[in-house]
């Protein structure tokens, strides 16, 4: 496994909460960008920390930005009693996720993943790098509303601040440095409940439909609900009906 940085961390709700997650953002992202979940789960009495990744946000630069890397990293994170209750990781962040779940079944009692990045076709790769692109040619919020005019002013603010703060460099890297982006044999033995939280395929999904739904459905502790209308950021496109659907998992 690649030597681990230390990931910054934000934090919502009661330090003294008995059930603690973990908020793991995508890529391009940051820690921030996860605040629906941290309220949300505050508001429902958990503490709730998010990490930047590395290359990301405030945390460290390195030259190693291997899947395995993000999944050391977020595997060397702790909660302050234990193994988490909880860890939510989105796109890249699920990816990473499941690399540290399988890799340690006492880091987590369970996972919520939001439309991951477990296996990438050629078009999805395509389809990101562009994405990446474009938000790094104009890291503004006049841009970030223009594509998204329906988002939180928020999650504007700070899909732009996140544009600015990432190493352009790193973002690049993680694509060129993972040919073949594919975590499936990892999410094959995870062994904590899990429950994806897909886009809306009709919309885009890089997992609802795609080879990596498939690949994960033999794992009997997979389950998936899909958040209809929602992108690939359900939680800025549809954020009431993808909060609805994360207590909803969590019973």
């Amino acid at each position: 496994m690649p030597s681990p940085v230390t990931l910054p961390r934000l934090s919502w709700g009661d330090p003294g909460a008995s059930r603690c997650a973990l908020l793991i953002h995508g890529l391009g992202s940051n820690g921030a960008l996860v605040w629906r979940y941290g309220v949300a789960l505050a508001d429902a009495g958990w503490r709730a920390d998010a990490v930047d990744l590395r290359g990301h946000g405030t945390a460290p630069r390195t030259l190693d930005y291997t899947l395995a890397a993000y999944g050391s990293d977020v595997a060397a994170v702790r909660g302050d009693r234990g193994p988490w209750d909880l860890v939510v990781g989105h796109s890249l962040g699920g990816a990473a996720s499941v690399l540290a779940a399988a890799g340690d079944p006492t880091w987590t009692r369970r996972l919520i993943l939001i439309d991951p990045a477990i296996a990438l076709t050629d078009r999805d790769r395509g389809i990101v790098r562009d994405s990446q692109t474009r938000s790094f040619e104009d890291p503004s919020q006049a841009a970030v509303r223009a594509e998204h005019p329906h988002w939180h002013s928020q999650d504007i603010e700070l899909k732009a601040l996140s544009a600015q703060q990432a190493s352009r460099w790193a973002v690049e890297q993680t694509s060129a440095q993972n040919p073949d982006w594919d975590v499936t044999d990892a999410a094959l033995r995870v062994e904590v409940p899990t429950h994806v939280i897909a886009s809306d395929p009709a919309v885009y999904s890089i997992f609802r439909g795609k080879p990596a739904e498939a690949a994960v459905a033999p794992n009997p502790r997979f389950s998936v609900s899909v958040i209809a209308g929602a992108g690939h950021s359900p939680h800025r496109d549809a954020p009431e009906a993808t909060i609805a659907a994360l207590l909803e998992a969590l019973g």
